[in-house]
């Protein structure tokens, strides 16, 4: 009886929280990548009212303790129909959610799946990350774009329960999972989740699939080397941030490591030159990625976060 009543009083509570997010028109769906291994495919381009901020990945891993998710998307919304889908597939609990990294799109879901009573795990370096005066910035920017989605009442910034410092393995329910820190590459606090038997990686934002990167104030050199790493662990299947999976990781991985490589070698050679960022900029063609999604609102940006990294490293500063 006691068992029924709390099983009751969960599908009340849930059933509540659900009324309490909007609902999206965006369809949102789980796609089998392994025996144990899902993914929800986000749409491509900038978080917009159009795409309802699905413009990122994320997964979960299903054992018979319970459920391992990797990302919670960019609105309590999507987390809400992300959790449904989970749903369509196990009542197994949902135990731990891994973060990649503490950028909008990626953690914005945390509130839901922290009320379906999973354990949020991130590395120690995104600690006070939602505090931060970034954070702040991008939730004004993200509720003017995504209202009602994002909201001043129904937004709430979770923190990890569980900080990590490092590299993490794990086993639940006879499935081994290696958690890796990869950063700082797109952000310091990068973390990418294999998951061994399946033989699927979650990536994260180190990789960016049919799109152009963010690289933000990335440290593209170190970004490069986190994508060997990556590599050595001869993944059959990548899930990337952004863009479809792949069963050919090695080649697929080929237009993150291209565009960070152009982007370092041409505003190193402005750098070295002494010229300017904005002729530089203009001077640089980019007929080769100019037509990917998010091209106009994060190429400028990338060049300009690298023509800075490349003085760095070029005089020292």
């Amino acid at each position: 009886m006691h068992g029924l009543i709390a099983i009751v009083l969960t599908l009340v509570t849930l059933y509540a929280q659900a009324a309490a997010y909007p609902p999206v028109s965006v369809e949102v769906r789980a796609v089998q990548v392994g025996p144990h291994s899902y993914y929800i495919p986000g749409l491509s381009g900038a978080a917009s009212a159009n795409n309802e901020g699905f413009m990122s990945n994320a997964g979960f891993v299903v054992t018979p303790a319970g459920v391992v998710v990797f990302d919670s998307l960019g609105t309590p919304s999507l987390a809400q129909a992300m959790l449904g889908e989970i749903r369509k597939i196990t009542d197994a609990p949902i135990l731990r959610v891994i973060v990649s990294h503490y950028h909008a799109d990626h953690y914005y879901g945390l509130q839901v799946f922290k009320d379906a009573g999973a354990e949020i795990w991130a590395h120690a370096y995104a600690r006070g990350a939602t505090r931060h005066i970034a954070a702040r910035l991008r939730f004004e920017q993200r509720k003017e774009v995504l209202d009602p989605w994002v909201s001043q009442d129904r937004q709430r910034f979770i923190e990890a329960d569980v900080w990590l410092e490092g590299d993490t393995d794990f086993e639940l329910g006879g499935v081994r999972f290696q958690i890796r820190h990869v950063g700082p590459a797109h952000s310091p606090e990068d973390l990418a989740l294999y998951v061994v038997g399946d033989g699927v990686l979650y990536a994260g934002d180190l990789v960016f699939k049919g799109r152009v990167p963010f690289v933000g104030e990335a440290d593209s050199r170190l970004w490069l080397a986190a994508l060997d790493r990556l590599l050595a662990l001869n993944p059959k299947v990548l899930v990337p941030g952004h863009g479809g999976m792949s069963t050919d990781p090695v080649g697929d991985l080929t237009l993150t490591r291209d565009y960070l490589t152009y982007l370092r070698e041409q505003m190193g050679k402005a750098v070295a030159e002494l010229i300017p960022f904005d002729e530089a900029y203009l001077d640089t063609d980019w007929s080769r990625y100019e037509f990917l999604p998010a091209f106009p609102e994060a190429n400028r940006p990338n060049a300009y976060n690298t023509y800075i990294l490349m003085e760095a490293e070029v005089f020292g500063r």
